[in-house]
């Protein structure tokens, strides 16, 4: 949602001045220092590619002011697009008070993002380099998806964790015409395999009729579908 708000209201080209605020953040991150100057696009694909936490909360501040107008602008946005049972309390996705989602809440944001050619740009890059304008500073993104450059049909979406929301994954794969989302929180298996494998069904074996109960029973779900993440 950070990155879809940003790359929404436009001028991504914009130079964005790091504050101590933005920076003081836990891992992940890029390794920003206070009055570094990154280009808002830079700070995206930070944080979409490797889930940098300072490039999120330079991102809010940048397009929001302050984290709680962005706060609010993102779950405004959610409202717009169905996530009715997401609360979002900061833009790096911690377990910070009531922040939550669903599963399908979480489809229904990636089914929103990926019409975004952007968005679909950046979430198949393996890796980002860029450089803080006003000092040459080098940075590199690298991803977390471990099905970009592996699984052939892989275009994405975003890998995700926190202590309450487990190993979680967005993953998606075209073939033939055929676009396939796949959301898993909270996972107890090789997230990148279990994925392959549900992919491998939707697309290796189209004679195979694919029910609901037949994607669901790839990996037990969690006893509470709203997680924090």
């Amino acid at each position: 949602m950070t990155a879809m708000l940003a790359i929404e209201q436009g001028n991504l080209d914009r130079p964005v001045t790091i504050t101590a605020e933005m920076i003081a953040v836990e891992p992940t991150k890029a390794g920003y220092k206070e009055g570094d100057v990154i280009r808002l696009e830079d700070l995206i694909k930070a944080a979409m590619i490797k889930s940098d936490n300072d490039a999120a909360m330079a991102i809010a501040i940048a397009v929001g002011g302050d984290l709680h107008t962005f706060t609010q602008m993102m779950n405004l946005k959610a409202v717009q697009i169905g996530m009715d049972n997401t609360v979002f309390t900061n833009p790096c996705g911690f377990d910070i008070g009531i922040h939550h989602s669903t599963p399908l809440d979480l489809l229904h944001l990636a089914e929103y993002a990926i019409q975004n050619s952007l968005f679909n740009d950046i979430t198949r890059q393996n890796e980002h380099t860029y450089y803080a304008l006003n000092n040459n500073r080098k940075f590199v993104a690298k991803t977390h998806n471990h099905l970009l450059g592996k699984y052939e049909y892989a275009v994405g979406v975003k890998t995700g964790y926190t202590s309450k929301a487990g190993a979680c994954f967005i993953a998606r794969a075209k073939k033939d015409g055929n676009d396939c989302l796949i959301v898993m929180l909270n996972s107890k298996e090789n997230r990148w395999s279990t994925a392959q494998q549900i992919f491998e069904q939707v697309f290796v074996q189209p004679e195979v009729e694919h029910t609901e109960e037949t994607l669901m029973a790839q990996s037990e779900p969690p006893s509470d579908p709203k997680l924090q993440l």
